[in-house]
């Protein structure tokens, strides 16, 4: 595992890291409008919103212009300033869930006092009543109301709409109307009671939205909280210093006690220790550490002493890359989320009409209205609402906010990435984890992913001594897993010039005027040296003579076999790339069940992309790799998955990585991928439902306004509930 966190990024990790305090941001499509107006302005690499903290994390490609993010935002319809605290902090998702609840505290009193003076006591057509009614609806207007109506003034500055424009107008709705009658001295019904309940019951919705959600990000929120904020810095004659983690810079020695948790990536020079790395690469054994081994933030000493050396702090640690490339998952939006992007944009306008239309209908054909009411109503339930044709607009404004529509896909992306940070997988982006969910076939590179990748060489057939010394000099200058083996032949110099490699096939150099070549057979024989087919993997030869066959071995990864059977029973076809000769490729494709006509063998490096791009004429293809030479192969597939070891080249390639050691992650990201998107499509669903039933109802007299104000919070709810089951998901 060392080599798997060290130095782990995905592309897009830039240093230019700013914040804003965002104002007036109420649910998750005010969030989704901010971000987008962020990552609209010039120079935006990347943003992030989060409603719970109310900031905005951008990062920029170049140099940042605060100026011009602020004005996005407030061209957006909120209010927004640079923010005076850098970092994470989880009190921004407490202020916001104490916001919601001080106003439901004032809504809820005003809100039962009218509903048991008019249901229980019926006191609704007295004089003193109705004055007290007025003056209570005015509390629940002037308090937990402004938020919404501030929230309203702030979208009609921007030419825009939102959820608080239908709460703000559906509310105003019934109070000004019923005002209207109480100044007037009409006898009429006043819906103070309901114009109250509006308010507060979906003030009750947010409250509740605000707590849950902020379990949704609970992992993340453990990843932040993981690296201490105080270290033990030692200075030259070894003494120990308490300092803040944060003044630590590269080439500081520390002092790790047992159970300290490490607070910056290093390397160990004294000691020896067992170190918890679980929460980090999901493995819940610990790694023995001695010194030369890597340390990463957030992990932690178990039962030894250790000393390490600072190798990198802040942003730039294992740590705070993991952290970015959560964040950025969760922010992201997946292709599925468009759909409901684009009719969360016209729905609102589109609901206003129908309001407008149901008032209407109701205020100048009431007979007709009444008429198609109750023959509708021996079909669904009787009805008793009274049916003012301004109640009836207040309902399909409250019953249609879109809240749960933009939340749908949010919320399932935050819990199922959070889930999948939990057990040691990082998934680039929300459009990945999509792709993961509509994968049906996996191919797999053989070495080092598969295989252990320190292959052993077995048998060497030839009666010639010298022949080793050749191979090992030929070999010992290539970096491949295969060449390292023959390079561990013997230890003996041999004179080489003009040494080259070819990738895929071999390495080359002149020995005594002649061409000596090591590399595959199918290599050999395509530069004239006559060879035979064996089930060997190398050959060493000079000019057209073979001197000698080389028999390399890789050893199996634990497990393998049972991981591609989980594959193949989960109705995933299981495909084997790999450089090496067809009998080599064919044994281990039967060692760990992949049918023989599934095995693309003695593949050159560059023909792995292609033989993934003629799979996708039939499949949706996921590339499970390691190596620089999978780079381009996880760049073509629909999903790239590098594993723990893999290269930087490849991790920047790959939608996926698996933090755990080998393979064991893959059919579990799978999966994980595969419920997170049916939970993002039932969310889409019910969303739908809730609306296009909803609404109709409403305009029909069906729903009073205050039955549509729980409705419209139970169905936020659901949707954040649905997504939070993701958490109890099992593989």
């Amino acid at each position: 595992m060392e080599a798997s966190l060290s130095g782990l990024h995905f592309p897009c990790v830039s240093a230019q890291v700013t914040e804003l305090t965002v104002e007036g941001m109420t649910c998750g499509n005010c969030a989704r409008h901010v971000t987008e107006a962020l990552r609209a302005v010039p120079g935006v690499e990347h943003a992030a919103v989060g409603l719970e903290t109310q900031r905005a994390t951008i990062r920029w490609k170049e140099q940042p212009n605060l100026d011009a993010a602020v004005r996005a935002v407030k061209d957006a319809g909120y209010d927004a300033a640079p923010s005076s605290e850098h970092g994470h902090e989880h009190a921004g998702a407490k202020s916001q869930a104490q916001v919601w609840g001080i106003n439901v505290l004032t809504g809820v009193l005003p809100m039962v006092i009218l509903m048991v003076g008019e249901w229980v006591f019926g006191w609704h057509q007295q004089g003193w009543f109705r004055w007290l009614s007025f003056l209570l609806a005015i509390i629940v207007q002037a308090g937990p109301g402004a938020h919404f109506y501030q929230g309203a003034w702030r979208q009609l500055r921007a030419r825009s709409s939102n959820m608080d424009t239908l709460v703000a107008l559906g509310s105003t709705t019934a109070f000004a109307y019923s005002t209207w009658l109480l100044f007037t001295g009409s006898h009429g019904h006043l819906y103070f009671m309901e114009a109250a309940a509006i308010i507060t019951i979906v003030s009750i919705g947010h409250w509740l939205e605000a707590r849950v959600s902020s379990r949704a990000s609970s992992s993340l929120r453990r990843l932040l909280n993981l690296a201490p904020q105080a270290a033990r810095r030692l200075n030259e004659s070894g003494e120990e210093t308490e300092v803040p983690a944060a003044t630590l810079v590269v080439g500081d020695r520390i002092a790790l006690r047992p159970g300290d948790a490490i607070p910056t990536d290093g390397d160990v020079i004294e000691g020896a220790s067992a170190v918890d790395e679980s929460m980090l690469t999901g493995e819940s054994l610990p790694v023995e550490k001695k010194p030369g081994d890597k340390l990463y933030a957030g992990t932690v000493n178990l039962n030894g002493r250790l000393v390490a050396r600072v190798t990198a702090t802040g942003e730039q640690t294992a740590l705070a890359h993991i952290i970015t490339a959560v964040e950025r998952a969760q922010t992201s939006r997946a292709n599925v989320q468009r759909l409901a992007d684009k009719v969360s944009s016209i729905f609102v306008p589109i609901v206003i009409v129908i309001a407008v239309a149901a008032a209407l209908w109701w205020g100048l054909a009431p007979e007709h209205a009444r008429a198609v009411h109750a023959w509708l109503a021996s079909y669904l339930w009787p009805s008793h609402a009274a049916q003012s044709a301004f109640i009836i607009a207040a309902a399909v404004l409250i019953i249609a906010c879109p809240c749960a529509m933009g939340l749908a896909t949010p919320a399932a992306i935050m819990a199922g990435t959070n889930v999948a940070a939990r057990r040691g997988i990082l998934i680039r982006d929300a459009i990945a984890l999509e792709k993961a969910g509509q994968i049906t076939a996996v191919v797999f590179d053989k070495t080092g992913t598969l295989t252990v990748g320190k292959p052993e060489v077995v048998d060497v057939a030839s009666l010639d001594g010298d022949v080793k010394d050749l191979a090992a000099a030929l070999a010992r200058g290539s970096s491949h897993p295969l060449s390292q083996a023959v390079a561990r032949l013997s230890s003996a110099q041999v004179p080489l010039t003009g040494w080259q490699e070819i990738r895929g096939s071999g390495v080359l150099a002149t020995v005594g005027g002649e061409v000596a070549r090591l590399g595959s057979l199918a290599w050999l024989r395509e530069n004239g040296v006559q060879v035979k087919d064996k089930p060997s993997a190398l050959g060493v030869a000079k000019g057209t003579t073979l001197l000698a066959t080389i028999t390399v071995r890789d050893t199996l990864k634990a497990g393998v076999a049972e991981i591609v059977n989980t594959l193949e029973r989960s109705g995933l076809k299981t495909f084997l790339i790999t450089g090496d000769n067809r009998e080599t490729a064919h044994l281990i494709a039967r060692q760990v069940g992949i049918p023989e006509d599934r095995v693309f063998a003695e593949v050159r490096p560059e023909r792995k992309a292609e033989l993934v791009r003629k799979l996708q004429e039939h499949e949706k293809v996921a590339f499970v790799g390691d190596g620089i030479n999978d780079a381009p192969a996880l760049e073509q597939a629909d999903l790239g998955i590098a594993v723990a070891r893999a290269s930087d080249i490849a991790r920047e390639a790959a939608d996926m990585i698996l933090l755990k050691s080998d393979i064991q992650a893959v059919p579990e990201s799978l999966g994980l991928a595969r419920a997170t998107l049916r939970t993002i499509k039932q969310n889409l669903f019910w969303a739908f439902f809730y609306n296009a039933l909803g609404v109709p109802l409403a305009a029909l007299g069906f729903m009073s306004p205050v039955l549509c104000a729980a409705a419209m919070g139970l169905s936020d709810l659901v949707v954040i509930g649905n997504a939070l089951r993701l958490n109890r998901w099992r593989f």
